[in-house]
């Protein structure tokens, strides 16, 4: 039999590739129950070399086995494929934009709530609860933050903030408009600190599957502003249609780019911002 020439090895060896990953996915999805499956195959694959690399692994097959038998490798493995970290006010003119909308889609409202999707790390979610407090809402709204696994769920519950970071923090509260010391809304605990007990009261935190979970409220205001990038197009269109369900009537919706004409229910929204991807629900 002659051997393959370079474009036929190439080919086959891509196609390997792929048929190992679809096999990692089955097995995590079977085996853990999280399922990646829908999600964006570039940047997925992109996280999981990264990862092999990190572990020393030199094929997805090797990574499959180590991810289905050893429960610290499947950890490793679901944080890569999270979504990335945020930190506290680390993109400024969204935290601008956010200031701008939570007087008009939350003050009509009794008992507001605002859903943190795939929230990026405790941080965002002191983020808005900090901004909530300048808006004098904060004692009436509620924050449900989820995320995807237990891993983060436990991060986000015993979070902290090294203090000198918050240098860094107030210069990037001061650019999104605030006018306080940000220092002001954190209790220290030794080198480190944490948001104020008042504040942190207003967040709920749970467990979230934005694959597989229906929805479980109705909310003024939706944010997810990381997550959806790593999503493919059918799974982004499955998410859009879960937050069309949740979103209140008139409620707005911030996500992380415009939306599209073919895009599932972009009719029923009008934007918020000129260019930017904060919508209003008017159907």
């Amino acid at each position: 039999m002659a051997a393959l020439n370079g474009p036929a090895r190439q080919a086959g060896t891509l196609a390997t590739d792929e048929l190992e990953i679809d096999l990692l996915l089955e097995g995590v999805f079977q085996r853990y129950g999280f399922d990646f499956r829908a999600y964006d195959r570039p940047s997925l694959k992109r996280r999981l070399l990264a990862l092999m690399e990190e572990r020393g692994l030199a094929t997805v097959s090797l990574l499959q086995d180590r991810v289905l038998h050893d429960p610290a490798a499947a950890a490793a493995l679901l944080r890569a494929l999270s979504v990335r970290p945020a930190f506290l006010f680390d993109d400024p003119e969204q935290a601008r934009q956010t200031r701008e909308v939570l007087g008009g889609c939350l003050r009509a409202s009794a008992l507001p709530k605002v859903w943190l999707a795939e929230c990026a790390h405790a941080e965002e979610a002191w983020s808005l609860a900090i901004l909530l407090a300048e808006q004098q809402m904060h004692h009436r709204t509620e924050i449900f933050a989820t995320v995807a696994n237990e891993q983060l769920l436990a991060e986000a519950l015993q979070a902290s903030i090294p203090m000198e970071r918050m240098e860094q923090y107030q210069e990037n509260y001061l650019k999104s408009g605030g006018t306080a010391n940000l220092a002001d809304y954190f209790e220290v605990r030794g080198k480190r600190a944490v948001l104020l007990p008042a504040l942190r009261s207003r967040i709920t935190w749970a467990q979230y599957n934005l694959v597989t979970d229906a929805s479980f409220n109705e909310f003024q205001l939706i944010l997810c502003r990381r997550a959806l990038a790593d999503f493919g197009p059918v799974l982004r269109q499955r998410t859009l249609r879960l937050f069309h369900d949740s979103l209140a009537l008139f409620g707005v919706l911030g996500i992380d780019r415009e939306l599209a004409p073919g895009d599932t229910l972009a009719a029923s929204y009008q934007p918020v911002f000129a260019h930017q991807p904060w919508y209003k629900r008017v159907a």
